[in-house]
């Protein structure tokens, strides 16, 4: 709901404390808005000044000399870090100055005490570390390069505990991700080849922020480098591993792995994208040979007039006979963008490693000039970029999966032209179709390339256009008059439906992450909803549940009534602090927040899309608003559409008026009726 007109909201900043965001009703007297904003001054500089209290003296006792008070400052420290007051005041007392220079001085520390004392005292102190760096306070480019060796040099080292592993891969990620200035320096440690060893270990969390920090280096690489790392994800050990250690050695694959690996994907297409965007220099001798080249292998055998002005005419007409628009210089057909020099490379890739291929199928579609059409085309790159919103393990499973992928479409290509018997001027009907094939059959996501192609093979013609009809009729039956009236009537009983089953599973309750542990030592917070429907309780965990968890044990709680609004993403406060939370997008459409009397907020990560939708629709439903979420509008339509079908049955192919049948004139007379008397 919009905010009434007499409501602004304002945003009060003061020093050493964030900005705070509040409402205010300018119907109110200006006293009164007064006594509120001075309230809430007192009550943040007393939180100020009780943070600046502890960040002091946990600083003092980082830095004595007794091994067992500087543990258990540091471990105390990497919990209070995720609080953006308590950050600031740290941070405004050189705090991670402070943190750099012990973990710059770590081997100093083993002369402290033991080995373990050691690592644990490391591993919270980077946890600290990121934490109040993940606040955006302080620059990342601050960090000196004796820092990054340090870190790199944990990497690097072949037997290092998992926690600090975790932590120094996740700090190198936010250095590269944050300053193109540290990527360099980052890159000078650590390559994409010693990053290999932490795929091959049995630990998903170690896995996932390795290939988070080799998408970070390959996301910043420069132009002239990307290819080169391009090059080095495609080769056979390291897709290997990926496949093998990775994604078939995880089972089931965590939101954030597989999150990773679509990542992966991405910035593999983004290099195609970038060549499918590079025109073709006509002038260019290399270039020039490639077509030449082409034209060999298709007409490999056959002599060469002598003459150069015969030569001329054959290769003009060999040219026409491929397919090319412009018989006498077809580098020109290149020069458009898309596709670009993407389309030579795929089609000189068909004609060196598939040449049977080549010449069945491109003898089959060249006089009918779609061969290299189909080649200029950016139908088959789109396709698959639409369908993949989600990894797919088919292109792990192939050094050249873009290029084998590309040979699958040209013999579908070939197989829907014959099916559908198309002419040239059907050219742009077949792509549609072919589009068509490629988008429903990576939506079936097969895991190889063999899949794929079996995939494909259900996906003919004829079953397209039993498809097409399918859903068309399906479409068409619910669009009449009468149906739509039945489905408005219908609607109020089924939304009721889902009101109750979202507000029974709030009650039953949910297990939620801590804020600021992106990727780090995990840490929970249990929330649910009173029987009655009039408070929330909510309360931490040591361990994510394995079944409800009793009133009982949560120890705090929220009055429904104190209830103001339910924000969601960009808008949550949560989401507006931490910056490095705002890059995640996953993250990001998974946070809402509950604001409430007297300026006060509970902040949330659903663990999964499907609980972030039952929670909004809950909350909004427990305030009396419009749920919204898409996984409403999805149980409206399967449960309306369920209903309605139900109700129809006995009308099953009886064709539904669009109107009701007209009502008759009166009779001029009712002398028909029978006469009892």
């Amino acid at each position: 709901m919009p905010p009434a007109a007499d409501i602004v909201k304002v945003a009060i900043e003061w020093p050493g404390a964030n900005a705070q965001l509040i409402e205010m009703d300018q119907k109110r007297p200006l006293s009164s808005i007064i006594r509120e904003v001075c309230k809430l001054v007192m009550k943040v500089g007393f939180l100020c000044v009780r943070q600046a209290r502890a960040a002091r003296q946990l600083l003092e006792r980082i830095q004595s000399h007794g091994i067992d008070a500087r543990l258990e400052a540091l471990k105390e420290l990497a919990k209070l870090s995720a609080d953006p007051t308590f950050a600031a005041e740290f941070i405004n007392m050189e705090g991670i100055g402070t943190l750099a220079r012990l973990v710059e001085s770590g081997t100093h520390w083993t002369r402290l005490g033991n080995v373990k004392s050691f690592g644990e005292m490391l591993a919270f102190t980077l946890t600290a570390f990121l934490e109040l760096m993940d606040h955006g306070i302080v620059s990342w480019d601050l960090i000196s390069l004796s820092f990054i060796k340090q870190i790199a040099g944990y990497v690097n080292q072949p037997m290092v505990d998992v926690s600090i592993l975790q932590r120094s891969l996740a700090i190198l990620e936010s250095m590269v991700l944050n300053s193109h200035s540290l990527y360099h320096r980052v890159a000078q440690e650590i390559t994409v080849g010693q990053l290999i060893g932490h795929l091959q270990v049995s630990n998903q969390e170690i896995q996932t922020y390795a290939i988070a920090l080799i998408n970070a280096l390959f996301l910043k690489a420069p132009e002239d480098r990307r290819q080169e790392m391009a090059s080095t994800l495609a080769q056979k050990h390291l897709r290997s591993i990926i496949l093998n250690h990775v994604i078939r050695g995880n089972r089931p694959i965590k939101a954030e792995m597989a999150h990773q690996l679509y990542v992966l994907q991405v910035l593999t297409f983004n290099l195609l994208e970038e060549r499918m965007m590079t025109k073709m220099d006509p002038n260019d001798q290399a270039q020039r040979d490639i077509i030449f080249e082409l034209r060999r292998i298709a007409f490999d055998g056959e002599n060469d007039p002598t003459g150069t002005e015969k030569r001329k005419a054959m290769y003009t007409k060999d040219y026409k006979m491929l397919g090319f628009t412009n018989h006498v210089n077809p580098a020109m057909d290149f020069t458009q963008t898309p596709p670009g020099m993407l389309a030579l490379d795929n089609m000189l890739y068909l004609a060196k490693v598939h040449q049977d291929t080549y010449i069945r199928v491109g003898f089959g579609l060249m006089e009918k000039a779609s061969f290299a059409n189909f080649f200029s085309s950016d139908v088959v790159f789109r396709a698959a970029n639409e369908g993949c919103n989600d990894y797919h393990p088919m292109f792990f499973t192939h050094d050249r999966a873009w290029e084998e992928f590309f040979c699958v479409c040209i013999q579908l290509l070939n197989k829907t032209w014959k099916e559908m018997r198309a002419t040239a001027e059907d050219f742009n009907k077949v792509m549609q179709v072919v589009r068509e094939q490629i988008t429903r059959a990576l939506a079936m996501k097969p895991s190889s390339l063999d899949q794929l192609k079996n995939k494909l093979r259900g996906l003919n013609y004829s079953e397209i256009l039993r498809l097409r009809q399918s859903e068309r009729m399906s479409q068409d039956d619910f669009q009449s008059p009468p149906i739509i009236e039945l489905r408005e009537r219908i609607q109020p009983e089924i939304l009721e439906l889902i009101k109750q089953q979202r507000l029974n599973r709030l009650c039953e309750g949910s297990c939620f992450r801590k804020l600021g542990n992106r990727r780090r030592q995990e840490k929970f917070w249990f929330c649910r909803l009173s029987l009655n429907h009039k408070v929330l309780h909510y309360g931490d965990l040591d361990e994510s549940p394995q079944g409800e968890v009793p009133f009982e044990q949560l120890s705090d709680k929220i009055p429904v009534s104190d209830i103001k609004s339910v924000v969601t993403g960009k808008d949550c406060p949560h989401m507006k602090e931490k910056s490095a939370l705002k890059q995640n997008k996953e993250v990001l459409e998974l946070a809402f927040s509950v604001l409430y009397d007297p300026d006060e907020t509970l902040n949330f990560v659903a663990p999964t899309k499907y609980e972030y939708c039952i929670w909004t629709d809950g909350l909004c439903a427990l305030l009396g608003r419009e749920m919204g979420s898409d996984l409403t509008r999805s149980d409206l339509d399967t449960l309306i559409s369920m209903e309605m079908k139900l109700r129809l049955l006995d009308l099953e192919n009886i064709t539904i008026p669009e109107a009701p049948p007209p009502v008759p004139k009166e009779p001029s007379s009712y002398n028909f009726t029978y006469n009892y008397s």
